[in-house]
């Protein structure tokens, strides 16, 4: 699959993946997979298959109609007999259960949202399509959420990580050796995520043929496939630069010839590696927060709607198709301009003018 670009390549692993999960699941949940399909990414899809698991471990764990049942002996008729009062017991068993390995997971509110949110989903596509009598999940109302603060970096926190990544003086002996190899690349890796508030998997996915220097724009492909340009100022262009010559003389492992951020291994950085290279870097200057690249997409989102004051702007930059999702993650810094707002229009001179 060499010649396939990166994000067509995790389509099909994914869907590789979705084929594994599907056969752990009851027969007629692959009429829902196919029925999804045109309106949802692989990786959502995965997201089901994964909540639906728990949904029938736990069916098969704790309901009398189904503990004798094999997955395969599970039917849409056995579903239509479920009631509400047995999914609300589904949102309790989720706060606290075992896995196959007999391990203790637990789930927050979100956690809990995201699962019954999923099977909000299924009930639904086969209640629409009436194969099912009922939709109990219809009527479970979801957790309440707390909200959570946003997790930034401050602007001084910024200019201190980049500092920190181009000396490495504060790195452990053992970091700094491979600091001295890998300095170049993080710096250009760091600049680019925090000066374009991409996606770590859009990060990873880049190609040296999707960097276009003469329009100062990188090539990006979005959820569900989208091929979009996001554009960077001279600061990102300045540190990576450099990278585009290091990078020039290093001759990568069969397959991963085009990608544009290598590990030391030569072969395309995955998102993990990212991650924890990002965790490195961001412990050293704020180790109270947990800085992860997303946090760092969030700073970026922060500075541009400061400087532009313009939510859609925000929004269009980092890819959100629904606006409000952007409010949601800025309301605090929309309060802060409205209050702001108050003095700004004048009604009456004031005396002594």
């Amino acid at each position: 699959m060499s010649n396939i670009p990166y994000h067509e390549q995790k389509d099909i692993e994914n869907i590789q993946k979705l084929r594994e999960l599907t056969r752990e699941l009851p027969l007629f949940c692959s009429d829902f997979f196919r029925g999804i399909e045109p309106r949802t990414s692989s990786r959502t899809r995965i997201a089901y298959a994964y909540d639906l698991k728990v949904f029938f471990d736990f069916l098969r764990k704790e309901n009398p109609i189904f503990s004798k049942l094999s997955m395969d002996q599970i039917t849409l008729e056995c579903l239509d007999q479920l009631t509400v009062s047995d999914l609300e017991e589904y949102m309790e068993y989720l706060k606290y259960r075992f896995n196959d390995q007999n391990r203790g997971i637990t789930n927050r509110e979100r956690g809990i949202m995201r699962k019954i949110s999923s099977l909000k989903s299924f009930y639904n596509y086969f209640f629409c399509d009436e194969k099912i009598r009922t939709n109990p999940a219809a009527l479970v109302r979801m957790p309440k959420l707390h909200e959570k603060e946003i997790i930034r970096l401050d602007v001084d926190e910024v200019a201190e990580l980049l500092d920190e990544v181009e000396s490495g003086g504060s790195l452990t002996d053992r970091q700094r050796a491979f600091h001295e190899k890998t300095k170049v690349r993080d710096l250009a890796l760091l600049t680019l995520l925090l000066g374009t508030g991409i996606r770590v998997s859009e990060c990873v996915g880049l190609d040296i043929s999707d960097v276009d220097l003469k329009n100062g724009g990188i090539r990006i492909h979005r959820k569900g496939g989208k091929e979009v340009t996001v554009y960077f100022g001279d600061e990102v262009e300045e540190a990576l630069l450099p990278y585009l010559d290091e990078r020039a003389q290093i001759l990568p492992e069969k397959g991963h010839e085009d990608a544009l951020f290598l590990s030391l291994q030569r072969k395309r950085m995955s998102v993990r590696s990212v991650e924890n290279l990002v965790k490195k870097y961001a412990k050293i200057v704020t180790p109270l927060k947990k800085i992860t690249p997303h946090k760092l997409r969030s700073t970026y989102g922060t500075s541009l709607y400061r400087e532009t004051g313009d939510i859609y702007l925000v929004a269009d930059v980092l890819g959100h198709s629904d606006v409000n999702t952007t409010k949601k993650h800025y309301a605090a810094l929309e309060d802060e301009r409205r209050r702001s707002a108050r003095n700004k229009v004048q009604l009456r001179e004031k005396h002594g003018k």
